[in-house]
Parts: structure tokens; sequence; C-alpha cells
């Protein structure tokens, strides 16, 4: 009898099908509300300036290093406000399973640089009569989303073309609470102090590095052949590859597109909030970003994608058991050392 050989299977049936994301703009399909009995929009968006280390205290009771300290990286997002440029009102069709628009209401005078991205908009908007739209439609409206466009101007990133997202707005159930609330907003900038808190946990979302096309030892760890065995067809290649009959299988390993996907990981926890990017940013400046200017985010670990790529934040959708501490982190030191040659 022969010998069963086990083995984990190689590449997680998670992130199938492995290719480029649509848009370098990471979007959510699902945005937890937590109810603070007010409203405020689900989410935020950041760029990715670069990362450090910092020196805190460890907060959690469970741990082992409970009141002392640890070091451990940080990632920086440069987080200048976003502008909230119009809101629209979704409602459900009657099979439940598809959201609608009812309308929507921009701003007056929308910043010229939006033109940059949607060349085909007219200078100037009725809002009187967008808002009565939507306004005779409150029985049906289900959800208020709030499209808001970064400023990337204010940032270090050395660009002017903003993105554009939608961003929902809750917090209260009343869907009039949120429309006034959206139109108290519209026009104006919202600061990542508006949404999120120190010491709370968030989930992150952004496009990875993109690597090209890969062959399938680097792109699923596939074993090299011995070069001294049939070493004429290869041996960065897999030996079969499976039946014809019935069809070949997807999940054999091929080669194909590495990275420029789109991944989200969760629980990350803001350590630090600041309003002066001077405070965190190298004496030498972020490498292939520069200066962080205004606010700013540290987040604990890492974050996908590349320097200057766009990150969306949200409230946890899996949230940590409440013996974790969500309260302000004492950050002994963080690191402002120059990274070149890093």
């Amino acid at each position: 009898m022969g010998l069963k050989i086990h083995r984990p299977k190689r590449g997680s049936m998670a992130y199938y099908p492995r290719k480029r994301a649509e848009s370098l703009v990471a979007k959510f399909r699902v945005w937890p509300d937590p109810r603070p009995g007010k409203p405020m929009l689900l989410g935020f968006v950041a760029y990715k300036a670069g990362m450090a280390h910092a020196v805190f205290i460890d907060d959690r009771p469970t741990s082992p290093f409970y009141s002392k300290e640890v070091i451990k990286p940080v990632t920086i997002l440069d987080s200048p406000p976003i502008k909230v440029i119009a809101f629209k009102a979704y409602t459900y069709d009657p099979w439940k399973n598809l959201k609608l628009s009812l309308g929507e209401v921009w701003m007056p005078d929308v910043p010229k640089d939006i033109a940059r991205k949607i060349p085909t908009l007219p200078e100037k908007f009725n809002k009187e009569e967008m808002m009565k739209k939507i306004l005779d439609n409150v029985d049906v409206i289900t959800e208020i989303r709030a499209l808001v466009a970064t400023q990337p101007r204010l940032s270090g990133i050395g660009k002017k073309t903003p993105e554009l997202l939608e961003i929902p707005i809750g917090g209260v159930d009343d869907i009039n609470q949120l429309i006034k609330y959206a139109d108290s907003i519209l026009g104006k900038d919202i600061n990542v102090t508006d949404v999120f808190n120190e010491g709370q946990y968030v989930d992150v979302a952004a496009i990875t590095k993109g690597k090209g096309l890969q062959g399938v030892v680097k792109r699923f760890n596939v074993k090299i052949l011995p070069k001294w065995h049939k070493h004429r067809k290869g041996y960065r290649r897999i030996g079969a590859i499976g039946p014809q009959n019935p069809a070949l299988a997807f999940t054999t390993p091929r080669p194909g597109q590495m990275g420029l996907h789109k991944r989200t990981e969760y629980n990350k926890r803001i350590l630090k909030i600041g309003l002066n990017g001077a405070e965190v940013t190298p004496s030498s400046g972020f490498p292939h970003y520069g200066i962080v200017k205004g606010p700013y985010m540290a987040l604990e670990g890492s974050v996908p994608g590349i320097v200057k790529r766009l990150v969306t934040l949200r409230f946890p959708v899996r949230p940590r058991p409440p013996t974790y501490p969500t309260g302000k982190v004492q950050i002994v030191w963080l690191s402002t050392q120059p990274l070149q040659g890093a």
C-alpha cells in the first residue's frame, strides 16, 4: 500500500478569482453601524504614508505584558478632511435583493477639482428641486449615503484628482434625522475625529501591491521539481494540470496575475489621532511619500497596499470581545527617525 501524502492546499480558496481590482478605491459591501444615538458617517478614507514603530503601554488585561511597555510596528495614514459633495437616498426593490436610488442632492457649487473626475457635471445644481424629490419619498427610503470626495491637495501625495466613494450615514433609525444631518454636512469638510476615536478598532480595506504575471512557484508556493529528473520540461511548474474531462479544476495552480487585489483586514486598533503631521513625520520625510501636512492616524500593525494608496476604514464587522480595551492608548514613544536605507 502506497504512502499517502498529506499537505495543505496551495493557496486559499477565499481569494478566487485572483484578478486585478476594478478600481484603486477599495469599497465595502457591509457597513456596521455602532448606533451611538446621533447621526454620523460610518467610515472614512485616508492615504497610506508609511510605517514606523512605537512604544506604548499594553492595556489588555489578559495579556502577559499587561501594564508593561511593548514595541510594535505602526502604520501612519495621512487623513486630510473629506468633503461631502452630495447625498443619495436608497430603497429596496420588491424582491428585497437590490438597492435602488430614489434621488440625490448635490451641493450648489461643486469644487473645480471634481471636474477632473467627472468632467460632465453642470456648474450649478438646483438643491431645492432635488430635496423635494427625496422628501416626497421618505416613507420608502431605507438608507442615506453621502457621496464624499478626498482632498489630495491637502495631503503629501502630490496629486490633484480626488477619489469619490459613497459612505452610509447611520447612528439612528429615524430617516428624517439622517436626511437632516446629510443636509447639514452637505458641502462641508468631515474630519477623522468626527468619525473615529483613539483606542477603538476599525476594519481597513485597500488594493494590494501589484506584482504582474507570476508563475506557480511564486503565486501558489508550488514545490520546485528536482533539476536532475525530467528537467527537460522545466522544474518551476506543476507536474500535471489534471484531467480534461469533465473539466480542469479551477483550483489547479496556474500562472497569472499576482497582486493588485482588494484585501480587507479586521480589527486594527487606532493608537493615535493627531492634527499636526509633523509629530509623526521623519526628519527626512516618509520614503516615496514626503511630509504629512495635516491630520493623521497611527494604526497598530500593517495595512494592505503600497505607499500613497487610498485606505478605506469602517467600524468593525467582527467586534472584539468586551474584555478588549477601547480607551485611549498611552504611547511612550513614536519613532520619527530617518527611514532612508531602512
